[in-house]
């Protein structure tokens, strides 16, 4: 079974969509969108720099732009199972057919506004923990007033709250922690800092033209596939304010039976997880249209099983 995912926030690098613009028909699309939700997308992914991309109203609808122009490009795909990653979710949802690309993308445009508008409030971020025990780990990130607000799995917890509570994080390791990475994101998000920003996609939602899914879709809730358009919609608003359960969507893809999973551009990041948790599932991300033929292989495999 293919599981196709999406990443999130942190994924993207300067001039990643660049070798993506010259596929056919792709610089069109990227037009259109950018026109659809105000922002020169074209602009953001192939010339601006690492601290431009950094802002969350710029990161997050490029990373479900390039995703959606990165799954497209692969053709005709008929995955099992789809999910992303906190924005991803987004991404998700379109390839589940809940959402059109461009609802997407005016949905994921209020929502980087509005998590932007919330993360200026106070000075906030996130940082990863490598390695060490969750059972350790969270109580201890408890104890500094930070909160778990990434559960990835595979040895990989996401941290996140005040720039103090993370350098006192990074002064006082939980134990078996390796090291603290931080991200490139502008905001703690997942957390109660980013709770103004619910009231802004409430009201967003419900402007929106909403289907049910065609394909399972996994939720970064709580691991468990959504059957509804509504529901679905209803957890993307909440889990902007409420931890990413990444390890439980993985749990979910073991017993699904997954046997492929293919990250959309800027892949990388869910893969590397993939690998450490779900040994035997074989995997590609899209970083640039070379990787495009190893993922259509894959796909024919689990096409022709």
């Amino acid at each position: 079974m293919l599981v196709l995912v999406a990443p999130g926030q942190g994924a993207q690098t300067p001039g990643f969509l660049t070798p993506w613009l010259e596929l056919p028909g792709a610089a069109d699309r990227i037009a259109a969108w950018s026109e659809a939700i105000g922002l020169d997308l074209a602009h953001y992914g192939t010339k601006a720099d690492a601290d431009e991309i950094r802002d969350t109203a710029v990161a997050q609808p490029l990373l479900v732009a390039a995703g959606l122009l990165s799954a497209a490009a692969l053709g005709e795909v008929a995955p099992g199972a789809v999910a992303g990653h906190s924005v991803g979710e987004i991404t998700a949802a379109a390839f589940a057919g809940v959402l059109d690309d461009t609802a997407a993308l005016r949905l994921v445009r209020t929502r980087g506004l509005a998590m932007a508008e919330a993360a200026a409030v106070t000075e906030t971020g996130m940082s990863a923990l490598l390695g060490g025990d969750p059972e350790v780990t969270v109580p201890h990130l408890e104890k500094l007033g930070l909160t778990p607000a990434n559960v990835n799995g595979a040895g990989q917890i996401v941290a996140a709250g005040t720039l103090e509570q993370l350098a006192a994080l990074e002064a006082d390791k939980p134990e078996g922690v390796r090291r603290v990475v931080p991200l490139k994101v502008a905001g703690a998000f997942h957390t109660h800092h980013m709770a103004p920003a619910v009231a802004k996609l409430e009201a967003a939602a419900k402007e929106l033209t909403v289907a049910d899914p065609t394909v399972r879709y996994v939720s970064n809730k709580d691991g468990q596939t959504v059957a509804t358009g509504s529901e679905v919609v209803s957890r993307l608003v909440g889990q902007v304010a409420n931890p990413v359960r990444w390890d439980l969507c993985m749990e979910t893809f073991r017993a699904l039976g997954a046997t492929v999973l293919i990250e959309v551009c800027p892949g990388g990041t869910l893969t590397g997880l993939a690998k450490r948790a779900l040994p035997g599932v074989r995997t590609v991300a899209l970083k640039t249209p070379d990787d495009l033929d190893a993922a259509r292989t894959l796909i024919a495999d689990v096409s022709a099983a």
